[in-house]
């Protein structure tokens, strides 16, 4: 198991700036209103020695009596409780303020390591200008901006000495990612939380609870599994907030660089339009997926037949995505959500010779012949697989204009049927070729 590195703070001090300046890239979203990131961001960070895991976390308003508000004062202790080093980071621009002072408290009394981070600070005439100011805290403390990047090599290099020896990234089999995809309120947290069996991500009946991109790790074995809960997409129309527009625009990115996308639909409300248009994108985006009808623990056991039946029909333009029923309260469904998208990728890295390739095109020609176009007939010269995840098949031909939607079908339905391809999305491309 990696360290734990947690980055804790009162809203707006910068932790999701400093968050993706360790990690090299934009993951956690930076915005001027205070309380973007609500739920715990993870990130694995390649380090110079070391590697470990970052966690940024919701920023800590400690006021009793709202409840999402506790339940991220809930989750930041949590992280904490496992940290082996928390980043208590405060705002250098604006002096110690009377909730730094609270979190402080709270970090003593928590027993783990903590370095605090003072950020927003250009340079070090201003470093020495602002030091004194939060000696009264009591932690060895770092100076930086993480917006501009000062101090932060030396940031790093305290951040690696602080941390216990453990085994190196590359020691570990890598698992899968997987990105949950649907509308708000469909279960996508709740579905997470069920197969970690922890509350790792905030489940509220508030929809849009979800905001960012959460990756979230489960580890069985020698394997390491990354749950990408993504935010509630709802139709452009009715996204009014740019901030949770931003949001939805990052949900569907997500998926593009996950290995399975799963999307979750709701057992009580059917397949809805935008339920069609994300599944479209998917389709048209060849992204090796699986469908979740979720919440069947709440339709009765009579009708499951009759719910079966409708989904698939509803589906049947996305035929090759298998669809898996599930709920969070019986947990149906759950133990073969992890081998079925094993499966879906290991179809989706199928390879197969040329040799065999151009078999199956004879084979398919000689059963049913590319039909006349204008006195014309396609020819197939041969076939090559130029690339996987998903599986790409390139036809070279006479004339592509002559291959019609129609029988790009069936050349397409006779490649799964002869490769066994019943799970994933395949590519096909027809390219003009002298025989």
């Amino acid at each position: 198991m990696l360290p734990f590195v947690v980055i804790v703070g009162r809203p707006n001090v910068g932790k999701s700036t400093l968050f993706n300046r360790l990690l090299r890239q934009n993951k956690a979203m930076v915005h001027d209103r205070p309380g973007v990131t609500r739920d715990s961001l993870h990130g694995m960070v390649k380090g110079l020695r070391k590697d470990y895991t970052l966690v940024d976390t919701g920023g800590l308003v400690l006021e009793e009596g709202v409840q999402l508000e506790e339940d991220i004062h809930e989750q930041v202790r949590e992280a904490m409780h496992s940290a082996d080093l928390v980043l208590f980071m405060v705002d250098g621009s604006t002096g110690v303020t009377g909730l730094d002072e609270q979190l402080a408290s709270m970090l003593r009394h928590s027993h783990r390591p903590v370095h605090m981070v003072v950020n927003k600070v250009d340079g070090e005439e201003r470093a020495a200008l602002v030091e004194g100011d939060y000696y009264s805290l009591g932690f060895e403390m770092s100076m930086v901006s993480a917006a501009h990047g000062y101090n932060m090599p030396g940031l790093q290099e305290t951040i690696e000495t602080a941390l216990p020896e453990q085994q190196n990234l590359s020691d570990r089999v890598a698992g899968l990612r997987l990105s949950l995809l649907g509308r708000p309120n469909v279960g996508k947290s709740s579905l997470i939380n069920t197969l970690l069996g922890q509350e790792r991500v905030l489940v509220s009946s508030q929809a849009g609870t979800t905001r960012d991109c959460v990756d979230v790790i489960l580890e069985k074995g020698d394997k390491r599994y990354i749950f990408i809960d993504t935010a509630g997409v709802r139709r452009k129309t009715t996204i009014s907030d740019d901030l949770e527009r931003f949001s939805s625009l990052r949900a569907i990115r997500s998926c593009q660089r996950a290995d399975v996308a799963m999307l979750v639909l709701d057992a009580l409300s059917g397949v809805v339009a935008q339920d069609k248009k994300l599944l479209s994108f998917l389709e048209r985006a060849k992204i090796p997926l699986v469908i979740l009808v979720n919440k069947v623990d709440q339709i009765p056991g009579k009708d499951l037949g009759r719910l079966k039946k409708y989904f698939k029909e509803e589906l049947a333009f996305c035929d090759h995505a298998p669809v898996i029923y599930t709920s969070c309260i019986t947990r149906a469904g759950l133990g073969g959500l992890i081998p079925l998208a094993e499966k879906v990728l290991e179809q989706s890295r199928v390879r197969v010779g040329t040799g065999e390739l151009n078999r199956l095109v004879r084979d398919a020609m000689q059963a049913h012949q590319p039909p006349l176009v204008k006195g014309r007939r396609a020819k197939i010269y041969y076939l090559t697989q130029p690339g996987t995840a998903p599986p790409e098949f390139v036809f070279f031909v006479n004339d592509p204009a002559l291959i019609k939607p129609a029988y790009a079908r069936y050349l397409e339905k006779q490649i799964r049927k002869s490769l066994k391809l019943d799970m994933t999305p395949v590519k096909l491309f027809f390219r003009a070729s002298h025989k």
